[in-house]
């Protein structure tokens, strides 16, 4: 979903999962590389951005419970990592980990084994805004206490 409002732009996204096979892992880099490209035609002309939803990706170790264990898994293999970093490297701030630099909090635990009483869980869900609304961020949440799915709501504030 794309909604224009006057101060920003606001892209809400379910990302593809990769967990398929090959062919589903590079479709899924192919969509992040083409909304990378949207996203930069968007800016060129003038759009401050706001990008959230479920990117199937957790992008460092503290995104995870079980970082080791899930390193050869599609959500943590080192290639959608590096396009995590590489999002960031044109410019746009994954807000939570700007508020909250050192804070573990997941958005999406696994119905199995109980890991949600366990928090066994993954940092998957995002607000990603362009460095131009940094200004305005005034908080960045994931409130892991709502229930009723496998992922709770993440949300920001903007002034």
């Amino acid at each position: 979903m794309i909604a224009e409002f006057e101060n920003f732009t606001l892209l809400n996204i379910y990302f593809p999962n990769g967990q398929k096979d090959e062919d589903r892992l590079s479709y899924k880099m192919e969509f992040y590389d083409q909304l990378l490209n949207y996203c930069e035609k968007l800016r060129e002309k003038g759009k401050k951005l706001i990008i959230c939803g479920d990117y199937n990706t957790a992008h460092n170790v503290i995104d995870l419970k079980n970082p080791k264990a899930n390193e050869k898994y599609s959500g943590f293999l080192p290639i959608e990592r590096e396009w995590m970093d590489k999002f960031i490297s044109y410019g746009y701030v994954d807000t939570f980990r700007y508020i909250h630099p050192e804070e573990v909090k997941y958005s999406w635990w696994s119905y199995r084994f109980k890991a949600r009483e366990k928090n066994a869980g993954w940092r998957l869900d995002y607000f990603f805004i362009t460095k131009d609304l940094l200004n305005e961020l005034k908080e960045a949440s994931i409130l892991n206490d709502v229930v009723g799915s496998d992922h709770c709501p993440v949300s920001i504030i903007l002034q």
